[in-house]
């Protein structure tokens, strides 16, 4: 493809687009690898959910070659550029990409860690309460469910840039949003995992880890 990877958001393009790019993925990857090098497990299944363009899957499993991921998303077109870009890394641990739609879809069976970058903010609530309970059904007590992206807080100053961003994702369709991190503790709790951690991020993002409580 001339001109190389071209942008991508969720429902942007065609499949026959091929490889694309986000371009917050070169700046945050590394950030968030150095907190999945915390904790990730040294070996097993990582099932990333909404894996998008596809940049950062193939970014980590260079980085951390003992796991084996699976990239997934809802979007073709978001297949075909995570295909077009593990191809390209020519990686054996990362696996072909599958279709996965976190509010109604799950066709994995088990991982031993669940990654999700985001989409919370990028999608309806329903994908969100479905991320958690897939997780319930997939992950052994103790296993991580980590997610990033832009969050409100209760009692925490919300950054002007996520109050225009969270205002630009609602005039783009009203069931987008910035969410609250206690909507999303709750929802956590409904399905049987708890906050074991939470990371402040650069530019005024998080990561949340969420663990299925043990019995």
């Amino acid at each position: 493809m001339t001109g190389g990877p071209e942008p991508w958001e969720p429902g942007s393009g065609s499949v026959a687009a091929g490889k694309r790019y986000a371009p917050a993925t070169g700046r945050n990857r590394d950030a968030i690898l150095a907190v999945l090098r915390e904790e990730l497990p040294s070996s097993g299944l990582v099932l990333e959910v909404a894996s998008g363009s596809g940049e950062h899957i193939v970014h980590f499993a260079a980085a951390l070659p003992a796991l084996d991921w699976q990239p997934t998303d809802p979007d073709p077109a978001a297949l075909a550029s995570i295909d077009a870009w593990r191809e390209e890394a020519g990686l054996p641990n990362v696996r072909p990409p599958i279709r996965l739609n976190a509010a109604i879809d799950w066709p994995v069976e088990a991982a031993d860690a669940v990654l999700c970058i985001n989409m919370v903010h990028i999608s309806e609530w329903a994908a969100t309460a479905g991320l958690f309970r897939g997780c319930a059904k997939l992950l052994s007590p103790g296993a991580p469910l980590i997610i990033y992206g832009p969050f409100l807080e209760v009692d925490v100053a919300t950054a002007p840039t996520n109050r225009a961003f969270d205002r630009s994702l609602k005039e783009r369709n009203s069931e987008w949003g910035l969410r609250n991190v206690a909507d999303l503790d709750r929802v956590g709790d409904a399905f049987g995992l708890a906050r074991d951690r939470r990371v402040e991020m650069p530019a005024n993002n998080l990561m949340l880890i969420y663990r299925p409580r043990l019995s």
